[in-house]
């Protein structure tokens, strides 16, 4: 007797524009492994997870799921659950999809996201480890950059302030790159700095960030102004400082409250970092 086969779960729709082919050459040369129907049906789901990964993080996931439900030996589709499972904090989830797309494609290049998901799991020592290991020296320029950005954010969480810094003191952190990963650099360098307790530092690299952020990737330009407030908090606070002859003294109504403690739970936090 023949057992029945499992029906296929309903999957999300696709817009009659979206053909599959957008997708890259190396994502496409996997999908070569497939059926042609199912690497063209697996290939717009491919498309159509990245495209809500930022805006709709649900669709993605179902789109992602779709993919490694019909191509789950497909190291693209592994990855882009994974990245699902990233964004959406599941660091467990998305290491696990990592690891078996890096089993499946045999590239490291998701290492950095990697490191990070152990980072995200409190795992602080195994994600140094793993950033050291042998599988940093494939990273391309752009993968090498990302991954020192994530060895920043570790050595804060981890009280290194001083190795965060110097961690992000490459070549490639020059005022005037354009680079795609340019924003991230200035921005992890900030932080850096912030955390350290270079304030001015802090506050020149911020607004580096923020005229490198072409795409609004980063929220620099918040960061900057939130900054600019407690220096300026900072001035206001030392003209109780000021002496003034008798028949000059200042209207006490007039100058009230500048000289009060900016709200805790308006500034509390503000030193710590997003995970980049």
């Amino acid at each position: 007797m023949l057992t029945p086969k499992t029906p296929r779960l309903p999957e999300p729709a696709i817009p009659d524009d979206v053909t599959g082919f957008e997708l890259d050459r190396s994502v496409k040369n996997q999908l070569r492994t497939l059926s042609k129907e199912n690497a063209v049906g697996v290939g717009q789901h491919l498309v159509m997870a990245a495209a809500f990964l930022d805006t709709d993080i649900e669709a993605a996931q179902a789109h992602a799921e779709t993919a490694v439900r019909r191509a789950g030996r497909v190291p693209a589709a592994r990855e882009a659950l994974g990245l699902v499972h990233y964004r959406k904090g599941e660091w467990a989830k998305a290491l696990s999809e990592f690891r078996t797309a890096r089993r499946l494609s045999g590239s490291s290049h998701m290492l950095p996201f990697m490191v990070d998901a152990e980072r995200g799991l409190g795992r602080h020592e195994r994600a140094l480890d793993l950033a050291a290991s042998p599988e940093a020296a494939s990273l391309t320029l752009d993968e090498r950059i990302e991954l020192a950005i994530v060895v920043s954010g570790i050595r804060r969480d981890l009280g290194q302030f001083d190795a965060a810094v110097v961690g992000l003191q490459i070549p490639q952190l020059n005022a005037g790159s354009r680079q795609p990963w340019a924003a991230r650099l200035f921005y992890a360098y900030a932080e850096a700095l912030l955390a350290k307790g270079d304030e001015d530092g802090a506050v020149t690299w911020f607004g580096h960030a923020a005229s490198a952020d072409l795409d609004g990737e980063t929220d620099a330009e918040e960061r900057l102004s939130e900054l600019d407030g407690l220096v300026l908090t900072d001035l206001l606070e030392g003209e109780d400082d000021v002496e003034f002859e008798d028949d000059e003294d200042p209207d006490e109504e007039e100058y009230q409250g500048e000289d009060e403690e900016p709200d805790e739970e308006e500034y509390q936090g503000e030193g710590m970092p997003d995970r980049p």
